[in-house]
């Protein structure tokens, strides 16, 4: 086995709860192909610590996790992965542990090994350790997770964002809550034992619950990391953020402009975590599930994006009481046009065998180019950027539009207002039929008409059926993405979707020149869902 020395996280006096709060915390970041070693003498807890990690996993704090002495394996499901609990000590050699076959299919699971010292070479260097020993005062025990090879920074990370929501107050253990399609991670905590307010925490922000007396039960924690590398460059183009200050920025002008965004309860902008309002689990799909009637949902949100017109951005957001400020970028042609790329990039690659000739591109960005400088002109409005059903809340015990919880608005820009309509009534994820969608746009326009003597209605649904069309290009390409590059196949279910929207604003007499370079380079059998 492996002896590089390793980044660790250790804790003394650590008693059985709190051990079972370190698997939740380890759980959070642990994905398919992971190896988890767990060592100690019998009796330290090593099934203990694995039980209540395949519990987090699974996110069942009821189910049964039996030790694997005797079976020697134990397999389970769950949304996130495939896990394996195998138990080692009755074994005798390597070869008796190679035909277990626990590392056939490694890139699928998340491996649990207890007595992983019996499996010597077997186990890749690239692996997570959990180390139980008895304290020093032997009243308790001591725990090391230590992350070996490419996991020393991520076991790293794992220390320090547990110790920021320890300073922060929330001891209990995290739950894991599915996020977007970025790097930020998302946790849910649900125990909290001091104020919001604590040093170091390097900012607090105005909690609504702390101005009406409230304490919070339940928190959410945000974890983003930086971006990686490869992608830093597509990022500065399409003005991507890589900071939490565009959040905390940007949520307090939405929150004061009067929308349902997120308190912010305490922030480490250095390391990017952020301690926030908890809006529950009922986003639009789990409303609509629920009873909701989807007019509702998507009426009240069209009301948000009328009231949004009221309050233009500033290009300059303060973050925090530092001074410090956030530039709102513009939503420029080049951020636009990198954007429909993606489509080249990676779809076109998926349905023609070949990446795009540049014969290809350059028609393509003939297309598409004057479109985009028509919309680029306007940077009078707000651009959320993912103002769709994952991103918003049903809040039914509130009134009015905030009855809308709105999250992910970090990449917010100045743009044409007609973008985020488009998102919203033109969802990536959720059905709005055409005819809901021309009532909306119509209640929408309307009312934009009556109440602002310059708003120029054949002007904005131009916009609304380019940006329309620009989103749903630059989608295309990067559920491609996800699914090629970071092996999220569930994205690909919703490409006939976008190719329905693309070809209703495709429809609107100024996009005939891009209509026609689609008919012409992605033929019917191009559209529809890949994989």
């Amino acid at each position: 086995m492996p002896t590089a020395t390793p980044a660790a996280w250790i804790l003394e006096s650590v008693d059985e709860p709190a051990l079972q709060r370190m698997a939740a915390w380890l759980a959070l970041v642990l994905t398919p192909g992971d190896v988890v070693t767990l060592a100690g003498d019998l009796g330290a807890g090593k099934t203990t610590f694995a039980r209540a990690l395949i519990r987090a996993l699974t996110d069942a704090p009821e189910l049964e996790v039996p030790s694997p002495t005797f079976a020697l394996v134990q397999d389970y499901a769950c949304p996130r992965c495939a896990i394996i609990h195998a138990d080692l000590y009755r074994l005798g050699s390597p070869t008796d542990v190679a035909e277990l076959g626990l590392f056939d299919d490694a890139g699928a699971t998340v491996t649990l090994i207890e007595w992983a010292d019996r499996a010597a070479a077997l186990v890749p260097p690239d692996y997570i350790a959990v180390a139980i020993s008895d304290a020093a005062d032997g009243e308790a025990r001591r725990v090391a997770i230590i992350g070996h090879g490419a996991n020393g920074e991520r076991i790293e990370r794992l220390a320090r964002l547990a110790a920021f929501a320890a300073r922060a107050g929330w001891t209990g253990a995290p739950r894991y809550l599915d996020g977007d399609a970025s790097v930020r991670a998302y946790a849910r905590l649900q125990e909290r034992d001091r104020p919001l307010s604590l040093a170091p925490v390097e900012a607090v922000g105005d909690s609504a619950a702390g101005e009406k007396g409230l304490t919070p039960s339940h928190a959410v924690l945000m974890n983003a990391p930086a971006a990686p590398a490869s992608s830093k460059a597509y990022r500065a183009i399409a003005h991507l953020a890589d900071d939490v200050g565009a959040f905390m920025a940007v949520g307090q002008a939405l929150r004061t402009a009067g929308l349902s965004v997120p308190d912010l309860y305490a922030a480490d902008r250095a390391q990017g975590f952020l301690m926030l309002e908890d809006l529950g689990d009922d986003c639009f799909a789990t409303a609509l599930a629920a009873g909701v009637p989807l007019v509702s949902l998507y009426a009240t949100a069209t009301d948000v994006l009328l009231h949004l017109r009221r309050f233009p951005p500033a290009r300059r957001l303060p973050i925090d009481a530092s001074g410090a400020a956030h530039k709102v970028p513009l939503f420029d042609l080049d951020a636009l046009s990198v954007e429909v790329a993606q489509l080249l990039d990676w779809h076109w690659p998926e349905v023609h065998r070949q990446p795009a000739p540049a014969e290809v591109r350059a028609s393509f960005a003939a297309a598409f180019t004057p479109l985009l400088k028509q919309v680029a002109a306007d940077t009078s409005g707000w651009v959320l950027r993912d103002f769709h059903s994952p991103n918003l809340f049903w809040l039914p015990g509130r009134a009015g539009i905030q009855r809308v919880g709105v999250i992910d608005f970090q990449d917010a820009m100045c743009g044409s207002s007609a973008y985020d309509v488009a998102a919203l009534l033109q969802d990536a994820r959720l059905d709005v039929s055409p005819n809901l969608e021309r009532t909306l746009l119509d209640h929408y326009c309307a009312l934009a008409k009556g109440t602002e003597p310059g708003f120029d209605e054949a002007d904005f649904r131009r916009a609304y059926a380019i940006l329309g069309a620009q989103r749903a290009t630059k989608i295309l390409g990067i559920f491609v993405r996800l699914w090629r590059r970071d092996g999220k196949r569930g994205y690909l279910v919703h490409l006939p979707r976008l190719w329905r929207n693309l070809e209703r604003n495709l429809t609107h007499p100024d996009l005939g020149a891009l209509r026609n370079w689609f008919d012409q380079c992605y033929r019917v059998e191009h559209r529809g869902r890949l994989g």
